[in-house]
């Protein structure tokens, strides 16, 4: 039987992260661009006389987008266990770009009435349908080309993708304000965002349809043990784990959104800041965070997986309340400060998330059970996450609220994620393997002969 080898020269390695990570790139931009302009949004697509029923309604649509992202994710990663990485990968950029570009498109409330936020809604479905596929996708194909001692750290450039995506949003957003009257902003200025998509998505489309097929599904297509129920196979073998690694995943997603979408705007709500300003502290902060993602690499494989979960977990519970104090003080100094707690623990926690999606699942149906496992878990705390920082800061008329949420999850994170074996050191050919072991308690394994690429 065929095995494929982990073997990969530089130079591929470093084309296969490039068009993982470009993809990734147009696929949060505009989840960004939303979260950004989300006070803007409001007022062209849900006017209403509270301004705090306007915001709850803006993100309510950004919630709803995550609902169809664990449909998505079914979708894509049956076919990705069927067709191959490469081009599933390819499709869900296309259409991405597409719907992205649609909103930038989009007539307002003030044009065509209840039709403006009703389209929002729809776009934003067909978004959250196509990121369902996205992420998972990219780390599996990044982590199938990857050397096994070092899949943290060349996993983590999928993660600065997603955090630069952030910051350049932030850095239009930011520039827009700053350059153009506050007429010309609601008139045409937020539409530039989304529009830039277009063109970034051809050029990812194009890199991605250039690369080949992934070694380790190559290997399965030799074998001719490619899946034809992978949802089927997935429930059967790897229930347990989807839903340690789900666990895990919860904190992943809410401090991640709390971080690059939300706190933007609670810097305004609480700290009273200028949206120009909070937007800069925003973009100084996601520049941070892409900078260091591969420093957490380097320490996750260092330390192993597990070590990781754990550290992750108790820094977000000691950093996150002051986090919030700092980031409603008004000041942007302390706000800054602030920021960056929340996103060392955003970086950990994505970081080793990367890795652990393909490490814990069977090549079989690795793409399949990897998107299952991320999108319900950022579907109920991710897509959420602003939606009920904003419901909190309502109800109990502190604007620290968020922070006790943050804390809550991430205890519950520690006791999925530590509950999962190490998997540092683990052939991505003997991933999850512990789901079929026998009554001896040995992972069944199949010997194979090695083929090198």
């Amino acid at each position: 039987m065929i095995q494929a080898s982990q073997e990969v020269d530089t130079k591929t390695l470093r084309r296969v992260i490039a068009a993982a990570s470009i993809g990734n790139f147009v696929e949060w931009f505009d989840f960004a661009a939303y979260g950004f302009l989300a006070t803007i949004l409001t007022k062209e697509f849900f006017p209403s006389g509270d301004p705090t029923i306007g915001l709850l309604k803006t993100f309510a649509v950004f919630a709803v987008a995550f609902a169809f992202r664990p449909l998505g994710g079914l979708f894509f990663g049956v076919i990705g266990d069927r067709i191959g990485r490469k081009r599933t990968l390819a499709f869900t950029i296309l259409m991405m770009a597409g719907a992205t570009t649609l909103i930038g498109l989009l007539p307002t409330y003030a044009s065509i009435g209840y039709w403006a936020p009703l389209l929002l809604t729809v776009i934003r479905c067909v978004q959250g349908f196509s990121a369902g596929g996205e992420y998972a996708g990219a780390c599996a194909y990044v982590m199938e080309h990857a050397p096994r001692k070092r899949r943290a750290f060349f996993g983590s450039f999928v993660p600065v993708s997603t955090f630069s995506s952030f910051a350049c949003a932030a850095v239009v957003a930011y520039a827009l304000e700053s350059s153009l009257s506050a007429t010309s902003m609601v008139e045409w200025g937020w539409r530039v965002p989304f529009l830039i998509a277009a063109p970034v998505g051809l050029i990812g489309v194009y890199l991605r349809m250039n690369l080949h097929e992934t070694p380790a599904f190559k290997a399965l297509e030799g074998n001719h043990d490619v899946a034809h129920a992978p949802l089927m196979e997935t429930l059967r073998s790897q229930s347990l784990n989807i839903l340690k690694l789900g666990a895990f995943v919860s904190v992943t997603a809410l401090s991640f959104y709390t971080f690059t979408t939300y706190f933007a705007t609670y810097l305004q709500v609480a700290g009273h800041l200028s949206r120009p300003t909070s937007l800069l502290v925003t973009v100084l902060a996601l520049f941070f965070a892409a900078a260091i993602c591969p420093l957490a690499g380097l320490f996750s494989d260092k330390v192993g997986r597990r070590a990781t979960i754990a550290s992750t977990g108790l820094f977000i519970i000691v950093t996150v309340y002051p986090a919030f104090s700092l980031g409603g003080s008004g000041e942007l100094s302390s706000s800054l400060l602030g920021v960056a707690l929340l996103a060392i623990g955003a970086v950990l926690s994505g970081v080793v998330t990367a890795p652990l999606l393909s490490e814990t699942f069977p090549t079989k149906t690795r793409y399949t059970a990897s998107a299952i496992t991320y999108n319900l878990a950022y579907t109920i705390f991710g897509g959420t996450a602003p939606l009920v920082a904003t419901w909190l800061i309502a109800e109990t008329g502190s604007t620290l609220s968020p922070a006790y949420y943050l804390i809550a999850v991430s205890i519950f994170a520690m006791l999925g994620g530590l509950s999962l074996r190490e998997t540092s050191s683990t052939a991505l050919e003997e991933a999850g393997g512990a789901a079929f072991a026998g009554a001896n308690g040995a992972a069944a394994v199949k010997p194979v002969a090695k083929r090198t690429i």
